[in-house]
């Protein structure tokens, strides 16, 4: 089998890495998303050339020539980006029907948060449909395709049903369910058959790799899985073969590290500090979703503060939330609650000179990321369902003091990776999460040290650069 690296590599994602703006003058022009994605990809296809493949937003009100931006944008560069055009009508049923409203929920273990509608099905297979109809235009032969997350499951299978015999991956960053949450799904076996169109499939943890494998076991009676408790399993079908392993995503470690240490974020992060003098400070960062369990942290919350009265002007809760999906309905009704919960708080306890929650709702630049990392005592990261959790690896690649204590919740990916080392609870469990607040409050800087070494010693060992190397090489094993 031909090497990864003498291949070129078609990325496809929801989006492009890139995001139009308008500049002062009033004309448009394109610039560099960030993530953890752009972040490991961009490497490759500098290296092997390609083409990144994604939604870049819907502009024809506007008349804004996109591919003349796009080209621009490549000059010099020896890989291309290439727009799929979609209807805002569309992308909404596929985007925010489908995906969100039914694909999220469900792999998130919230079924009855799902809306199996006919026609958001439809919508999915006709944007995935387009996905693959423009994969086919740029495709040239020992290609390699890597295809990103649940929204374009169909692709591979309307690739293959074009003729593709490329070699087709498919890595899912988010969570799949157990089989009995997934066989709510109407769609249920067209879901895994489309899944099965790729050459190697990959999750985040052991436990969606298991799901899954069951899932394909229930549901194809002639589907022989080979299965080793560690490395790569098998799946063969009457259509081939297929492998499934599991590669946990990550950061760039010393870019994080780095730029954690620049005057710039010690400025910032010295005027957080003067700000809450006598204080310790947790922080929650989180975008706004029901799966974040951000009710439920603030109520351990405000239970700490009831059962230990002695803490009250002692700690302080900073809770950043950022912005996502506030048209659909459950986003804005999850907002409310949240800032309700949060005014009941602040409400009951704040004294002079001291408010218990700090809440922003509005997203941070990197410094200011990063400045918070580091002002934090320790970190909040507790949700009822992750695929991974990249902020749990973001505050101890910042942490540069080793003087942090991540408190991480075991139903978050990253809790695989660091449950020697960070305190696991259980979001639902209320005052076990009181408890263990109380004991990270109350952690011997010996034992902070210690714990937060063997997380950034992990962090840095499987970085992002190790996750596309360790998915490359499944690939051609």
């Amino acid at each position: 089998m031909q090497n990864t690296k003498d291949r070129r590599l078609i990325i496809v994602s929801n989006r492009l890495p890139v995001i139009v703006k308008k500049s002062l003058e009033n004309k448009y022009e394109l610039g560099h998303a960030s993530g953890g994605l752009v972040t490991a990809m961009i490497p490759v296809l500098k290296r092997n050339g390609g083409v990144w493949i994604g939604w870049a937003g819907n502009f024809a009100e506007e008349n804004i020539e996109l591919d003349e931006l796009l080209k621009n944008k490549e000059k010099n560069l020896n890989y291309r980006y290439k727009s799929v055009d979609i209807s805002l009508n569309d992308y909404d049923l596929y985007y925010k029907g489908f995906s969100n409203e039914v694909l999220w929920p469900l792999f998130h273990n919230v079924s009855v948060y799902c809306n199996f509608v006919t026609e958001y099905y439809e919508a999915f297979k006709k944007v995935n449909l387009k996905f693959a109809k423009i994969v086919m235009g740029e495709l040239i032969k020992n290609d390699f395709i890597w295809i990103h997350d649940y929204h374009l499951i169909n692709t591979g299978k309307e690739l293959r049903q074009m003729g593709v015999k490329n070699q087709i991956a498919f890595f899912l960053h988010i969570p799949f369910p157990p089989s009995e949450t997934f066989n709510c799904i109407p769609w249920r076996l067209e879901i895994i058959e489309a899944m099965l169109s790729y050459d190697l499939i990959g999750f985040q943890t052991k436990i969606d790799k298991k799901n899954f494998l069951e899932v394909v076991a229930f549901l194809l009676d002639d589907a022989v899985i080979d299965q080793k408790e560690e490395g790569i399993a098998k799946i063969i079908t009457q259509k081939g073969e297929h492998k499934v392993g599991v590669f946990p995503i990550s950061i760039d470690y010393d870019e994080f590290y780095t730029q954690a240490k620049s005057a710039e974020v010690s400025i910032m992060m010295k005027e957080i500090k003067k700000g809450y003098p006598g204080q310790k400070i947790m922080l929650g960062i989180d975008r706004l979703d029901y799966s974040k369990g951000i009710p439920q942290r603030l109520k351990a919350y405000k239970r700490l503060l009831e059962k230990y009265p002695r803490l009250q002007k002692k700690i302080k809760l900073i809770q950043v939330m950022v912005p996502s999906r506030e048209d659909i309905i459950k986003y804005a009704n999850l907002k409310s609650e949240i800032e309700q919960i949060v005014g009941e708080i602040n409400g009951k306890f704040s004294q002079p000179g001291w408010i218990p929650i700090q809440y922003c709702y509005h997203p941070l630049s990197r410094i200011e990321l990063l400045a918070y990392y580091r002002a934090s005592n320790m970190a909040l990261v507790t949700p009822l369902k992750d695929g991974m959790n990249l902020v749990a690896k973001e505050y101890c690649a910042a942490n540069i003091d080793k003087d942090g204590v991540l408190i991480l919740s075991e139903f978050a990916g990253a809790s695989q990776q660091f449950k020697n080392d960070a305190l696991l609870v259980n979001p639902f469990d209320k005052e076990a999460v009181v408890d263990t607040m109380k004991e990270a409050l109350s952690m011997k800087k010996k034992e902070k040290k210690k714990r937060m070494q063997n997380l950034q010693n992990c962090v840095k060992k499987f970085d992002i650069y190790w996750w596309v190397d360790t998915f490359l090489k499944a690939v051609k094993m």
